[in-house]
């Protein structure tokens, strides 16, 4: 065996095979694979995977990431035979809640850019699946570029093509008992055959990855969970197939199941049980395994109930036996999306792990491009190894959360349905005073966040009488769930008077040293070299010249900046700006979000409240827009920045997390006079929406620059170099589409974000990054990146909700 390596990949199962066919099409050399099963059954996941690619998903970066899977495993095979055989994918509806998903999914793979796909009536369902009963049916979903992969081909062809090229030598039996690190940066990997030299290592275990992760301190946050499959012996009613596969495959998802031809047999999976997890450490080794070590006991009791859905939708079945029945391990981690990247714990100890057959494909492209440039082809932020914080990270947090995706894996899930387990791990220093108010929570990186509060519902009558509110949409079905009323009056009334917003989950960084100013300038396209108390809003880009970070910078002094950013971005942009530290220590990054609260003051009102209650002259003259003080509240020290999110007058109001609930009651008391509420993320959201502030991670990311999404005005090209400045420029004279402003002509119509943006002649332009009710406004709004053609004011398009089309204008500028 070799004792040295480029790279050592932990894992030759689909997503090791792939990023080493990647890594090798990108020109490395010396890369080691080792695995601790045979090659390439290697008994993990993989092995026993049904191969089932459905591509659409609510995630754009998962189908792109999909479709790219397609269309590798299509050109894939061995002397087995092909790797993919695209026979198509049908989602059946039972209920009529999930006809209008399906609706909604055919909105998507519009957006994303899935061609082929359209529904189907009982008739035409049949028609593709003889065996299907069509009268229990309402319709389909059908994508004739789905299809089922033969993972093991397509893991032992991508495996053999980087042999073959002298990029990758492959080792089998052989497993890893210790991964050495010094200095924080890994230097070997030890193995029951001998130790590898090597400053890099991927690991692209499946459900063994948390094993890896503990020996180098990292968690990785995914739990193996049992998942039932069988087959059943040969059917007459398939008695003339000659073929493995020929018709497609079925999703069940009313009963949480799907299907696949197996040649004249028929394979079951059900997801229609308890979810049954297992402990990554009591996963028996290869040896020891009866099967291979990813397949368990099959359990009979899990079983009856998707038996009898199974005969119910396919009768043909019932008289058939069932010759092969397991139960197959997969990962699951917290939010279901696969973990990858690098640690910014340990250099040279890069993840790919819970990922799918489905996406195995992409995933090793993207993390092969990740590790050569820095810049893969798509936004992975969905995916990022650094977006679980602490507390999303226990053993407890991770199981209690695997169980419940698991479970909830093919329901219909609305965007602001809430997690069921592990509330309040995060929560504010004024937390009982929202609680007091009737805050409605939402769960966002382990923080308690107010939607809405009930105390507000006394303000609908005043405002019905002000402005009317029966004009505005009167929600019911899906645009109602997880919404109040009492949004629209929040939203209104931090227009008119002032209101509270709870922003402590904002991270801060306090970055500072002798080195600070030419490290942001390096980081930033916008020009950091300000007076101290600037606050200086800018993105930090990617080598592509993308949109990586997107935050503000305060100028506290000479050498020292805060730097703040979203809660739900917190470990994103840290690893970031970790990641281009000087490494002679003139730099230095402290985490101070724990040790500050943060409260919005924000509202025409806002100046009013806030003068009553400090010393110091808060009027414009004195107190400039884009700049912070450093003052007393009442007794509280606060560092006040005067920016707002919702476009209206106001403050960032930071103080020590100590003094924070006292801080909530000199702002609440004096602001009573004024009107003041405390108001939630619904306003927050829709206020934003009308101002046209935007969003890091729906209306810009890594997949788009500065100048395209409107915010060429916080690029200084002539301040010097920044990181992605000479990419950025390229993709300037090449531009080719635009961040719009659309509003829904009619009034009382809503649409809420992911829908496909058409022109006339029904051809997709591109899809809402973004969208809301405008209650100031009195129309709904959608951001859209639109080729440049249609982005001229008063270009005419269509939004398509739920298969309904919408007229919509591009407007200018909103409020």
């Amino acid at each position: 065996m070799k004792n040295d390596a480029a790279v050592v990949v932990i894992g030759a199962g689909i997503v090791g095979c792939s990023t080493v066919y990647h890594l090798a099409q990108l020109g490395w050399q010396n890369i080691v694979v080792v695995e601790q099963g045979p090659l390439f059954a290697t008994g993990g996941s993989t092995s026993h995977a049904p191969g089932l690619v459905f591509q659409t998903n609510a995630s754009k970066t998962m189908t792109q990431l999909a479709k790219y899977t397609v269309e590798l495993y299509s050109q894939l095979s061995t002397a087995a035979g092909p790797a993919f055989y695209p026979v198509g994918g049908i989602e059946v509806a039972y209920t009529a809640a999930r006809m209008a998903e399906l609706s909604r999914k055919l909105g998507w793979a519009k957006s994303w850019g899935i061609e082929d796909a359209c529904l189907l009536t009982p008739a035409e369902v049949k028609e593709k699946v003889s065996l299907l009963d069509e009268t229990k049916v309402l319709g389909g979903y059908y994508v004739p570029s789905d299809g089922i992969a033969k993972a093991l081909r397509a893991a032992e062809a991508m495996a053999t093509i980087a042999i073959e090229a002298g990029a990758a030598e492959f080792y089998g039996h052989t497993t890893v008992t210790d991964i050495e690190v010094a200095d924080g940066q890994i230097k070997a990997v030890v193995t029951d055959k001998g130790k590898i030299a090597t400053g890099k290592v991927l690991v692209c275990a499946g459900i063994w990855g948390p094993r890896l992760g503990q020996m180098v301190g990292e968690v990785i946050p995914l739990t193996p969970v049992q998942h039932q499959y069988v087959q059943t012996g040969p059917i007459p009613e398939l008695a003339d197939q000659t073929e493995e596969v020929t018709q497609p495959m079925v999703r069940h998802q009313d009963h949480s199941m799907y299907f696949r031809q197996h040649g004249d047999c028929w394979g079951i999976g059900s997801y229609q049980h308890e979810p049954m997890l297992l402990d990554p450490d009591h996963i028996l080794p290869f040896a020891k395994a009866p099967v291979m070590p990813s397949v368990r006991s099959f359990t009979e009791e899990h079983f009856a109930a998707a038996w009898q859905s199974t005969t119910e939708l396919f009768p043909a079945l019932a008289t058939a036996e069932l010759t092969s029945k397991m139960n197959g391990l997969f990962s699951f981690t917290p939010d279901s999306g696969s973990v990858v990247g690098e640690s910014a714990r340990v250099k040279g100890f890069w993840v790919a792990e819970a990922v799918w057959v489905t996406h195995g494909g992409g995933v090793g492209k993207v993390v092969a491009e990740l590790m050569t440039t820095g810049v893969p082809s798509f936004d992975l932020h969905e995916m990022d190894i650094h977006r679980f914080p602490a507390v999303c990270k226990s053993a407890d947090y991770i199981l209690k959360a695997g169980a419940q995706q698991y479970d909830e894996v093919y329901d219909i899930i609305h965007p602001l349905d809430q997690q069921t387990h592990s509330r309040e791990l995060r929560v504010s220093p004024f937390y009982s005073r929202l609680q007091a108010l009737g805050a409605q929570f939402v769960f966002s990186a382990g923080w308690e966040r107010p939607q809405w509060f009930e105390a507000n519902g006394e303000l609908l009558s005043d405002y019905d009488n002000n402005y009317d509110l029966s004009a505005f949409p009167q929600r019911d079905g899906w645009e109602a769930r997880n919404w109040s009323p009492i949004q629209a009056v929040e939203h209104l009334a931090t227009r008119d008077r002032v209101a509270l917003y709870d922003l402590t989950p904002f991270a801060k960084f306090e970055v500072t040293g002798p080195g600070v100013v030419s490290y942001l300038q390096n980081l930033c396209p916008n020009d950091i070299d300000k007076p101290i108390g600037k606050v200086i809003y800018t993105t930090m880009l990617d080598p592509n010249g993308g949109i990586m970070c997107d935050l503000t910078v305060n100028r506290v002094a000479a050498e020292k900046y805060w730097v703040i950013t979203g809660g739900s971005v917190h470990g994103h942009d840290l690893a970031w700006m970790q990641k281009h530290l000087p490494d002679d220590g003139s730099v230095q990054i402290v985490d101070v979000s724990a040790s500050y609260c943060c409260i919005g003051l924000w509202g025409p009102k806002a100046p009013e409240v806030l003068q009553s209650v400090t010393s110091i002259d808060v009027s414009k003259p004195a107190f400039e827009f884009f700049t912070s003080q450093q003052f007393y509240v009442g007794n509280v020290p606060v560092m006040a920045s005067r920016v707002s999110y919702v476009g209206e007058e106001g403050w960032e109001i930071y103080a020590p997390t100590e003094s924070g609930l006292k801080l909530w009651d000199v702002l609440w008391a004096a602001g009573q006079a004024y009107g003041a509420i405390a108001a939630g993320m619904g306003a927050f959201e829709t206020l934003r929406l009308e101002k046209g502030f935007l969003y890091w991670g729906q209306d810009i990311h890594t997949e788009y620059d500065p100048y395209e999404a409107g915010l060429g005005f916080a690029v200084k090209p002539n301040k010097g170099d920044f990181i992605g400045k000479e990419a950025l420029l390229r993709r300037q004279d090449y531009a080719s589409r635009k961040l719009c402003f659309l509003t829904l002509d009619d009034s009382t119509a809503v649409v809420m974000g992911k829908e496909p943006v058409l022109a006339e002649d029904g051809k997709v332009l591109g899809y809402a990054t973004s969208a809301g009710y405008g209650y100031s406004l009195g129309r709904c709004i959608a951001y859209a990146y639109l080729p440049l053609g249609f982005a001229t004011p008063g270009t005419a398009v269509t939004i398509e909700y739920f298969g309904r089309p919408l007229a919509a204008t591009v407007v200018d500028k909103l409020l």
